[in-house]
């Protein structure tokens, strides 16, 4: 073929490539917002994506799965989806094509495929939508705030009504608030919208009321003359870490469940995906969501532990530089901290190395640990070293996370990366917590001592977890086919 008309031909195939992705974003919203069902593509978010993303994303999944997963097969499986009576759920469309190339031929077509495949939905119980109050305002709070507005759908799982700060409310406070969650120095802007409304003291995102309440201390509020009732309280502070002071959440009027955004003392600390079936949110009140650096490690640790044993390890992580460091040198509690976040390396400690036995009790007294915060806002990296029982290879230990990424109960959790160009700023608002560098796994020669790289968005997928935990906690989880 001449090369012009190759060249035309390329640029036929595209337009239709592009066509068939517009038509593709139009059934993943329909899909949601008129049934409550979430599509995603081997766990990446498809709503509110544009085209390119979409497609660059199946780029991502033919080289995941090494199968041929194309836009149109999306579609084709889409549609399939659409034209059924299914409850709320939450579907990855990639699992989905991938497995209908391998079945194809025991189904007449795609609908009859997609029907059986999802024939266990319908078994799921209704759900009882949860009011949801952010106790704090800082980074994690809004972003949880962030992906709770952009998910509300039609409002079936957790609905975000309040957010509680100190501090007066006034006019400023509450544009200074609403331009925080608009704009975001790492994150970008927020895909909605956001507006004040100061005679009520709330902020309106995306059209909805989300009252802003000043409190000095969590047993004054009365969350019930907001028509707030049995909510679940996520705070974000820091300021409370035991189950004493987290219970004080409990004896405010209208709320029912707890859940702090860091590691805490005396309550179940949960690494989603992990040891969260182990505590039943009937009988257990308050919880926590551990910390970014623990939500990383953990579902790799266990993906090794199961597989090989772990006779112990050290882990390093090389963590962005947080709120509590001092932007130019100055006076800190800590050792080191003090000294100017944006221009330093600075070593400092890290309890993730103890806190993992807190989730998986057969790593207790295995693992060291430490830290080094350095100059970048966000994304971070875990290193670890660990001594196995059983000996593996590179291959060995790729092929296992690679499965675990791909099935199984921590498929939201481990995302298998197959770049070796990868930076820590493409990382960013990467939703799984875990990002298993492929590329870089070293084992030793004996096959006894294997180094892994583990990326993650301390910020934004530690929230992801967050909200995964909070979910379970308000018992919202939809049907879900990983």
């Amino acid at each position: 073929m001449p090369i012009n008309e190759t060249y035309e031909s390329e640029l036929a195939f595209q337009a239709d490539r592009r066509r068939a992705t517009v038509e593709f974003i139009k059934i993943v919203s329909d899909l949601w917002y008129d049934k409550s069902i979430e599509l995603v593509i081997f766990r990446n978010q498809l709503i509110d994506k544009n085209v390119s993303d979409i497609l660059n994303l199946h780029e991502y999944a033919c080289e995941f799965v090494q199968k041929p997963i194309s836009i149109f097969d999306s579609v084709e499986i889409a549609q399939a989806i659409k034209t059924l009576d299914l409850p709320p759920a939450k579907l990855d469309i990639g699992k989905l094509t991938y497995e209908y190339h391998i079945e194809e031929g025991n189904y007449n077509n795609a609908t009859a495929f997609v029907a059986d495949k999802l024939k266990d939905a319908s078994k799921n119980g209704s759900i009882k939508p949860k009011d949801v109050v952010l106790y704090g305002f800082g980074r994690i709070g809004r972003l949880v705030a962030r992906e709770l507005m952009t998910k509300a759908g039609k409002g079936t799982q957790l609905r975000l009504r309040a957010i509680v700060t100190r501090g007066a409310v006034n006019a400023t406070v509450l544009e200074k608030r609403a331009s925080l969650l608009r704009n975001d120095s790492v994150h970008g802007d927020f895909s909605g919208t956001v507006s004040i409304d100061v005679e009520n003291s709330a902020l309106i995102i995306n059209g909805t009321t989300v009252n802003i309440i000043s409190a000095n201390a969590p047993e004054d509020i009365d969350y019930t003359k907001y028509d707030i009732n049995n909510a679940l309280v996520i705070d974000n502070t820091g300021a409370f870490r035991d189950n004493e002071a987290l219970g004080r959440h409990l004896k405010s009027k209208g709320t029912d469940k707890v859940l702090l955004t860091a590691p805490g003392k005396g309550v179940p600390n949960i690494v989603h995906g992990v040891n969260h079936r182990e505590h039943n949110p009937d009988e257990v009140h308050v919880f926590s969501a551990a910390s970014c650096t623990t939500n990383a490690i953990t579902p790799i640790l266990k993906a090794v532990e199961d597989s090989f044993g772990v006779k112990s390890g050290h882990l390093e992580t090389i963590h962005a530089y947080t709120n509590d460091q001092n932007l130019v040198d100055n006076f800190h509690s800590k050792y080191r901290r003090g000294r100017a976040a944006a221009l330093n390396m600075v070593i400092t400690e890290t309890g993730a190395g103890k806190a993992v036995s807190k989730a998986l009790p057969s790593l207790e007294g295995k693992l060291t640990s430490n830290a080094i915060r350095v100059p970048v806002p966000n994304g971070s990296l875990a290193i670890l070293n660990l001594e196995l029982e059983k000996p593996t290879s590179v291959d060995g230990l790729n092929t296992i996370m690679k499965k675990y990424a791909l099935e199984g109960n921590l498929v939201e959790q481990i995302k298998y990366e197959l770049s070796d160009e990868l930076v820590s700023s493409d990382i960013v608002g990467s939703s799984a917590p875990s990002i298993y560098d492929s590329k870089a796994t070293i084992v030793r020669e004996d096959g006894k001592n294997a180094i892994l790289y583990i990326w993650y968005d301390n910020e934004y997928g530690y929230s992801h977890q967050v909200i995964r935990l909070a979910k379970y906690i308000a018992k919202v989880r939809r049907h879900t086919y990983y």
